[in-house]
């Protein structure tokens, strides 16, 4: 079950809790990997998916999804991807210095839910990021799942992100790793192509297989539209959606589809419940 802002007191919701930076990777010229401390080493008890407000005094608030598993303890993990002033900010800070934490927040993937079934990830650019909170659950808990089929999909060979890890997911024999780059390079062995040329050569149990979509929003349509023609449930769907998200509890509206706050109604949600909501996919 996931949290939702209704379990947070008030303190939790709006006040930040100061955090420190205690590891840092840079993986592209644009995105870097953070593990971040929370007082006393406590866990920030998310789920696959959630995303916390992160805040640099005098600077401002930003959304970022959470990218390690639950299971990992005294610390979490983020990805940030340098895109405006706070992130560039970010950017510049080192270990041991401190960061501004609210959350978490929004739905998770409901993992749970999740169990005995073979799992089908869906990764377009910088969307590898929450899902590699799913994964890591995934394989922390691996006997709880059946198949584990992780679809990658990047701009170029430069831009993947954690590569320590795509090697590792690569050489283990209880993952089905695939990963695709829309342009190559001269160095570049693997498949080109965007990411559902990934698709069409799945051998899937349709009625016992999850697939769990993170990616850029002209991705979702596509993605979609190759599951349907694998004859995927839409019940057998999930996806996360990204909108700028600013405070986190449904009162600014930032995120709003509709009657729906993708802050509190997401950024995880069922396939079926949006469909059908205009201006969602």
């Amino acid at each position: 079950m996931t949290l939702s802002t209704q379990e947070h007191n008030p303190r939790e919701l709006y006040y930040p809790e100061m955090a420190e930076i205690t590891a840092i990777k840079q993986y592209t010229e644009l995105e870097k990997w953070y593990e971040i401390t929370l007082p006393g080493g406590r866990d920030l008890e998310h789920q696959p998916g959630q995303f916390a407000i992160f805040s640099l005094f005098g600077i401002g608030e930003a959304a970022i999804s959470i990218c390690s598993a639950p299971s990992k303890k005294g610390a979490f993990d983020i990805c940030v991807r340098k895109v405006g002033m706070l992130t560039e900010k970010l950017h510049q800070l080192e270990i041991g210095q401190k960061i501004g934490v609210r959350g978490p927040f929004g739905t998770g993937f409901p993992v749970a839910d999740f169990k005995g079934k073979d799992i089908l990830i869906i990764g377009g650019g910088i969307g590898i990021v929450p899902l590699r909170s799913l994964i890591n659950h995934v394989i922390d808990n691996r006997d709880d799942f059946g198949r584990l089929v992780i679809l990658y999909g990047a701009k170029n060979p430069q831009e993947l992100l954690f590569p320590d890890e795509l090697q590792k997911w690569n050489d283990d024999p209880r993952i089905e790793y695939q990963v695709t780059v829309d342009q190559g390079s001269p160095e570049w062995q693997g498949n080109t192509g965007v990411i559902t040329t990934l698709i069409p050569g799945l051998d899937l149990d349709l009625d016992n297989t999850i697939a769990a979509i993170v990616g850029p929003p002209i991705m979702y349509k596509f993605v979609l539209m190759a599951l349907k023609s694998k004859r995927l449930p839409d019940e057998n769907i999930y996806m996360s959606l990204e909108r700028r998200m600013k405070c986190g509890v449904g009162k600014c509206g930032h995120c709003q589809i509709n009657d729906s706050y993708v802050c509190l109604d997401g950024p995880v949600y069922h396939f079926p419940d949006i469909k059908n909501l205009p201006e969602a996919i």
